[in-house]
């Protein structure tokens, strides 16, 4: 037996965004110094994407953070447009994040590239700088 209903189950929802209000780390001293929000809360998770590898924490979802450990040893051809990907599609996980461009990248010593791009945010936009081995 299938149960009916005679109610209208379709309900309309009014979503709303979620804060950015969070905690403000201390990145130098890996300290909790207080909390943030908006523009500095959204270079904190900027900074928290890409420098969590994507698949290795089970505490996070699958689409949070960045895949860069199979980029060592490539050559720098294959390395620098998968960076611009990859940089672009974790970040773009995160609803806050409307755009990712503006790549630069400087090589450096030992194999690693200093990568600066803008984010482009519902608070504002970011100018971000990581440094990458490959």
């Amino acid at each position: 037996m299938i149960p009916s209903y005679d109610e209208d189950l379709s309900v309309d929802y009014d979503e709303e965004d979620e804060p950015s209000y969070t905690y403000a780390m201390n990145l130098t001293d890996g300290e909790i110094i207080g909390n943030c929000d908006d523009i500095s809360a959204m270079a904190q998770a900027v900074y928290k994407i890409l420098h969590t590898e994507r698949y290795e924490n089970i505490i996070y979802s699958w689409d949070y953070g960045v895949e860069l450990n199979d980029l060592f040893g490539r050559p720098k051809h294959y390395v620098i447009p998968e960076i611009e990907r990859r940089f672009t599609e974790a970040l773009l996980a995160d609803d806050r994040i409307d755009s990712v461009g503006g790549f630069e990248f400087k090589e450096g010593k030992d194999r690693s590239l200093a990568v600066s791009f803008n984010v482009h945010t519902v608070f504002g936009d970011l100018e971000e700088e990581m440094e990458v081995q490959y």
